[in-house]
């Protein structure tokens, strides 16, 4: 199969998917309401020189991209097409990116990630991406914090009013003016002599605080909308 990266009307599609990308995204973001808890441990972290491995659902890539735009973190896009216009969105966005996905790529990208927090930059993950199964926590970022001896970071994102796209993680899409609630979980490390087993466990604290943090989002909605 011939790539696509031959073939110029390809390239200049994708370039113009991220323009109107960017665009669509930053006028929506614009328009939503936050209510934020825990932020501080993101911030505590980055102040003290160590660096979060920002772990996260895939499903809530859209207002996870627009709130933490211009901070500097670098993600994992795949090399295919889709990730080369995804690519161009988030890097207008402030963000760094490394080529590869977990599931074609990882070797390579995971390296890079490692690279970039070795130089000081914080790290965002999709824990259950690129294909799922969706909301269960994948290894990937609980090796790259052991390997890089940096902090998982768990943080949930949930809307009051959204669209839900037909695919696998099923995407949400804040609407206009929606309220969104972030929860940001307290850091934890994995530690550097931790074996498969000790990964294994630290994947299943990852997926549970997740769960945590949805429960308290949700709770932060509910608790908005009475007052």
């Amino acid at each position: 199969m011939v790539s696509w990266r031959t073939s110029r009307a390809k390239r200049l599609e994708a370039e113009l998917i991220a323009i109107v990308g960017y665009r669509v995204i930053g006028v929506l973001g614009r328009t939503l309401r936050w209510k934020t808890e825990g932020l501080e441990h993101f911030e505590r972290l980055v102040a003290s020189g160590r660096q979060p491995v920002m772990a996260f659902w895939h499903g809530r890539i859209l207002p996870a991209t627009y709130f933490f735009r211009r901070r500097g973190i670098v993600v994992i896009t795949s090399e295919n097409f889709d990730g080369e216009w995804i690519a161009g969105i988030i890097e207008r966005f402030g963000y760094g990116t490394a080529r590869g996905s977990t599931s074609r790529g990882a070797r390579k990208a995971l390296l890079q990630l490692t690279r970039d927090m070795t130089a000081g930059k914080p790290a965002g993950f999709t824990v259950d991406g690129p294909r799922g199964p969706a909301n269960i926590a994948q290894p990937g970022a609980v090796w790259l914090a052991k390997t890089t001896r940096n902090p998982v970071l768990p943080f949930h994102l949930e809307a009051n009013r959204y669209w839900t796209l037909n695919s696998w993680d099923r995407t949400q899409i804040p609407k206009p003016f929606a309220t969104v609630a972030l929860v940001v979980g307290e850091p934890f490390d994995v530690p550097a002599e931790a074996d498969d087993d000790g990964i294994e466990l630290a994947r299943r604290e990852l997926d549970e605080r997740l769960r945590t943090l949805e429960r308290r989002a949700s709770e932060l909605l509910t608790r908005a909308e009475t007052e």
